[in-house]
């Protein structure tokens, strides 16, 4: 399939590639441009600004967590219908869990055949520019770099200077070079940039990048570039039948406000095709719990709402009850903090659900950072014992206790932090809480999982409802 599409790379995080590529997507957006963006990596963030910046779901791209084949099905389905398609890499371009660079964004870029655009910080460097432009190109000369922008440039003569010697000892073009701009539109804090949910002039701060990029960058040379790109090669794999009966019709509440906002599209996408109905809930505005067979509650940041969250009591009491009352719940990382007691910081003490005798922390670093492998070592709600699951954590918060006698742990970590560096997956009843999130592209077991045990409640919740059920249960 013909994909014109293009890559942005940089030598690190935090050298400018959001700045490009959320600029670059919605300056073609405000040319009439259909854009299908991307991010390279498990980045929930970075995808969100792209989505704003894009009108359109970021779909995120990762070789650890899906395979060569699902990845090339992922990209051909999600920029069919667009003109381009617009990636983000992570970290620097040959940057990985490895020596080897095995899940790079330079790996992505060979196997996606995309043109990439090298992002380069010009601070306090002129000819240097250069060598690091050739390391990138001599490391791997199957690696398509094919155009350079700088960033934090100090002035025409430093432009000029850095133009000539990168275009003559690497042979590359420069096409686009941002100054030191007056103010930050992605200001960052612990887990990143600041979400745009959170944001307080998201359609601002995405104008400020599209005017910078207009400004800076030659859009017309990065078009050609982009539509330069040879087609695709992808054979579209037979979409596997739903492990779910195609018979089931469950309500499936998923926690999205400012607190909870860390879902892949993909994520729920595959618990609709595996029969859910997904209800929107806010744990920050909403009083009480809906009516629901199940709840799925993603990652976020209750470190930053604390006080929010815990105001609003009666909505805590009624998932405290709901667990207690044997709904299924899944959670990752944000989710599984607020299911506990309480989350302390410093000397405050904020109350959470108390849905899980758990209680939490938030520290000053990271305590699990990177993708990790979980694999099942005891019964739970969602896998058989023996299933595995591979996944990515990052918090801050950290397993301060846990009543033992009441809790299980459903994963050894294989890799990764978790709870303690061995274990994750704390169990309750019928809830699991996990600091690992999953991509359901890449653990295509986890929808039909949450929809079968969310039909189980809602057959033991119809039965209960019955005057034999009724009868039973007194």
């Amino acid at each position: 399939m013909d994909a014109p599409r293009i890559l942005v790379a940089g030598l690190s995080g935090g050298g400018g590639k959001t700045l490009l590529s959320v600029g670059l997507t919605a300056a073609w957006v405000r040319r009439g441009r259909r854009v299908a963006p991307f991010k390279k990596g498990p980045d929930y963030i970075d995808a969100a600004w792209l989505g704003r910046a894009a009108g359109r779901p970021c779909r995120n791209l990762d070789l650890f967590l899906m395979s060569r084949d699902t990845i090339l099905d992922s990209f051909a389905r999600a920029s069919s219908g667009a003109e381009v398609s617009v990636i983000e890499g992570n970290r620097g371009l040959y940057d990985g869990s490895d020596a080897q660079g095995t899940f790079s964004s330079a790996e992505l870029a060979k196997l996606l055949e995309v043109p990439v655009v090298l992002v380069l910080d010009a601070t306090k460097r002129t000819r240097t520019a250069a060598a690091l432009v050739l390391g990138c190109q001599r490391l791997d000369p199957d690696v398509p770099i094919r155009a350079v922008v700088l960033n934090r440039t100090a002035g025409a003569r430093h432009v000029r200077v850095l133009k000539e010697a990168i275009e003559d000892v690497c042979e590359v073009p420069v096409v686009g070079a941002f100054p030191k701009l007056p103010h930050d539109s992605f200001p960052e804090r612990h887990l990143g940039l600041v979400p745009p949910d959170e944001a307080t002039d998201v359609g601002s701060a995405v104008e400020d990048a599209a005017r910078a990029v207009e400004e800076h960058v030659d859009l017309d040379r990065l078009w050609g570039m982009a539509a330069g790109a040879p087609p695709v090669r992808h054979v579209a794999p037979a979409r596997a039948t739903s492990e779910a009966s195609s018979a089931l019709s469950v309500r499936v509440g998923v926690f999205r406000d400012a607190a909870f906002q860390f879902y892949y599209p993909e994520n729920l996408e595959a618990l609709e095709r595996a029969g859910a109905r997904l209800v929107p809930i806010s744990p920050l505005g909403d009083r009480s719990l809906p009516d629901v067979d199940a709840l799925y509650i993603g990652g976020g940041f209750p470190e930053t709402l604390a006080d929010a969250l815990s105001s609003n009591g009666s909505f805590r009491n009624s998932v405290r009850d709901a667990v207690e009352h044997g709904l299924s719940v899944y959670a990752e990382c944000g989710g599984a903090v607020y299911l506990g007691e309480e989350l302390v910081m410093g000397e405050r003490h904020h109350p959470m659900s108390g849905a899980v005798p758990a209680t939490y922390a938030f520290g000053e670093r990271p305590n699990g950072h990177g993708y990790s492998i979980l694999e099942t070592a005891a019964p739970n709600p969602f896998f058989p014992v023996g299933t595995s699951l591979r996944g990515h954590e990052f918090h801050y918060t950290f397993l301060t206790s846990a009543t033992t006698e009441r809790v299980t742990y459903a994963f050894d970590v294989r890799k990764g932090h978790g709870f303690d560096g061995r274990r994750d997956g704390l169990c309750y009843r019928n809830t699991l809480a996990s600091y690992t999130h999953v991509h359901a592209l890449g653990t295509s077991h986890w929808a039909p999982a949450l929809v079968r045990a969310a039909a189980r409640h809602q057959a033991t919740a119809e039965l209960a409802a019955t005057p034999a059920g009724r009868g039973k249960r007194t």
